[in-house]
């Protein structure tokens, strides 16, 4: 029976896939290591993050991330969840808009304060299959929401790199590297794609 339900999801979700740019899927998942450099210090931890087509030209996506500050035993998580939106722009190249909400939690200070902040991410860019082993994607995306004090923060804007080298359709290995005002989060780790 399960065998039978995940067959028949499969089938139902390959012509989603076929909308894409030759060699991009927009449906995987992938862990790896997570770390943050920041002006006040760094931390690093693990991410889950995962993307599923729902239709010709659509795509959720979310993610989950753990960071330990260094030298502390503070650590906080990230969560991201979104639709996206891709628009094949040359036989191996999408262009793609994407937005998302946010929270970062920290849990609470030692005066029983929840340490939390949410918000929302907008980005777009171009996505696409360089060689059939090779994927890049460049982004330019802006952010805003709350501070951990629960005013509203100003927003910034960022930069968004990433590769993934492919050992073949369905596994890889995905970098990401996102530059924002004053701090620089990275990514990296396998990819499961189908």
């Amino acid at each position: 029976m399960k065998r039978s339900l995940l067959a028949l999801t499969l089938m139902a979700a390959l012509p989603f896939a076929a909308s894409a740019a030759e060699g991009v899927s927009y449906t995987y998942v992938e862990g790896g290591y997570a770390a943050t450099n920041t002006d006040a210090g760094d931390a690093d931890g693990f991410a889950i993050n995962g993307s599923g087509a729902i239709a010709p030209n659509f795509h959720v996506f979310g993610g989950y991330s753990n960071q330990e500050i260094e030298d502390t035993d503070i650590d906080f998580d990230q969560w991201k969840v979104g639709l996206g939106y891709n628009h094949q722009i040359a036989p191996n190249a999408d262009l793609v808009t994407r937005v998302a909400y946010e929270k970062f939690d920290a849990g609470s200070d030692i005066f029983g304060n929840d340490l939390e902040a949410d918000g929302y991410s907008v980005e777009a860019g171009v996505r696409g299959a360089l060689t059939p082993n090779f994927e890049g994607y460049a982004f330019a995306g802006y952010e805003d929401g709350d501070d951990l004090d629960g005013a509203s923060r100003d927003g910034e804007f960022y930069g968004r790199l990433g590769a993934q080298v492919k050992f073949n359709q369905t596994w890889g290995v995905n970098g990401d590297v996102k530059f924002v005002d004053g701090d620089t989060q990275w990514f990296v780790g396998p990819r499961l794609s189908w």
